[in-house]
């Protein structure tokens, strides 16, 4: 595959531009694919995947299909994608299976926060196993749930039943609708606004669980 022209832009600061995805999918060039299966993998996978742009990345990497900067067609761009965010989810699964709660016994750094984890917890007892799905579509929460199930040894068939459902809807669902709105010319021209959009309702569950949290009684003190 050639090297990407960079065919969008993100001139909006939407973080350092190595995590800017069109800078990301430009920078990896021929390898641009497998790049991208191996960012969706450690986001859904390893718990220092966390920060990476993944609503954003699979929307752009949509886009750059629809331009023909990727060169594949994009039942294959979905169907690598869908695998890397599966196998990445059973990697978590057994990495929290296999070290136990301790896995989450760290110091707080730049890197991990226990904060990240409480919030995954609550959203995991709210939603249950449907928390697997919804999950995914929430920064953050996507990466540390997949562990946070392994450490509490839910049902492995139930697990990756629902992690398959899941990565299905987002990793495929993602990037097929940049890959539909990159057919449209008002999409090309205003690319910076439609990741922001994206980035902005990616963060919305966020900031409502922080608000519900803040408002129910006794939140302080967990």
């Amino acid at each position: 595959m050639p090297v990407p022209s960079r065919p969008v832009t993100t001139t909006l600061a939407l973080g350092p531009e190595w995590l800017q995805p069109d800078a990301i999918i430009t920078w990896l060039g021929p390898w641009a694919l497998v790049g991208l299966a191996l960012i969706v993998f450690a986001e859904c996978g390893l718990l220092l995947g966390f920060f990476l742009p993944g609503d954003s990345l699979l929307f752009t990497a949509g886009l750059f299909v629809a331009q023909g900067a990727i060169q594949f067609p994009l039942w294959m761009v979905c169907v690598l994608l869908v695998v890397a965010a599966f196998v990445g989810n059973v990697v978590g699964y057994y990495i929290g299976r296999a070290a136990g709660p301790a896995v989450f016994d760290k110091p707080e750094s730049r890197l991990f926060k226990p904060k990240h984890v409480a919030r995954t917890q609550e959203f995991f007892d709210k939603y249950g196993t449907r928390a697997i799905v919804l999950g995914r579509f929430v920064p953050i929460v996507r990466t540390f749930i997949t562990v946070m199930a392994g450490v509490g040894r839910m049902d492995a068939r139930r697990y990756f039943t629902y992690s398959l459902i899941g990565g299905v809807l987002w990793a495929a669902g993602v990037t097929v609708l940049g890959f539909w709105l990159g057919q449209f010319q008002f999409v090309r021209d205003n690319i910076e606004f439609m990741l922001l959009l994206i980035v902005f309702l990616s963060v919305v569950p966020i900031v409502v669980e922080i608000v519900r949290a803040r408002r129910t009684p006794g939140a302080h003190a967990r």
